[in-house]
């Protein structure tokens, strides 16, 4: 038996024909993977029609006028109403925050989402997600071996730009592949 590896602020990045349109062409940060569970955010799906204010002004917490061209990204399909701030490590909640990978952070509170919007005290560069995409014990590590999903290193600019149409062909790009000659036909040697 193989012994588990985390991949814990790892990419994942969707194959063509993933047979599920919540996923195509999805590019995850795992921020969380034990033995049992995995969970992880999609950073590539912008929120139709939400905005940092938006969100900040539901919640009654004051929004400075930059919070408004500040996108909501759309993390998964469980738990859509609740928030995550994915941020860098220079900004930590010592109750709330759980961090990952190599200088990533994820908190889910109120805290954090007034930081994200303090350039001087909070995180250098963070981002708002609504829901998460979630494995079961042994689901992810099975659809890897299905190939659904590839890995990669995590990237900042794509975990944290804007550009959110390319980063698929982007992260894909990062482990050599061209999304242009990436076929949804699989197979196995």
């Amino acid at each position: 038996m193989s012994q588990f590896q985390s991949l814990a602020g790892r990419l994942l990045v969707a194959m063509p024909g993933i047979g599920d349109p919540r996923f195509e062409h999805a590019v995850i940060l795992i921020c969380a993977h034990e033995d049992d569970h995995a969970m992880g955010l999609r950073l590539d799906r912008p929120a139709s029609g939400v905005d940092l204010r938006a969100v900040l002004n539901r919640l009654d917490i004051a929004s400075p006028d930059s919070a408004q061209d500040r996108i909501v990204l759309v993390g998964g399909p469980v738990e859509r109403e609740r928030g995550f701030v994915l941020h860098t490590d220079d900004w930590i909640s010592p109750d709330a925050t759980l961090p990952f990978g190599e200088g990533l952070a994820m908190t889910g509170t109120r805290e954090a989402l007034t930081a994200m919007t303090d350039p001087e005290a909070g995180p250098g560069r963070s981002v708002l997600l609504l829901g998460y995409a979630g494995w079961g014990e042994g689901q992810l590590e099975d659809e890897l071996a299905e190939n659904v999903w590839l890995t990669a290193d995590a990237d900042l600019d794509i975990i944290f730009d804007a550009d959110h149409d390319s980063k698929w062909s982007r992260a894909l790009a990062g482990i050599g592949v061209d999304a242009a000659r990436l076929s949804a036909q699989g197979g196995r040697a």
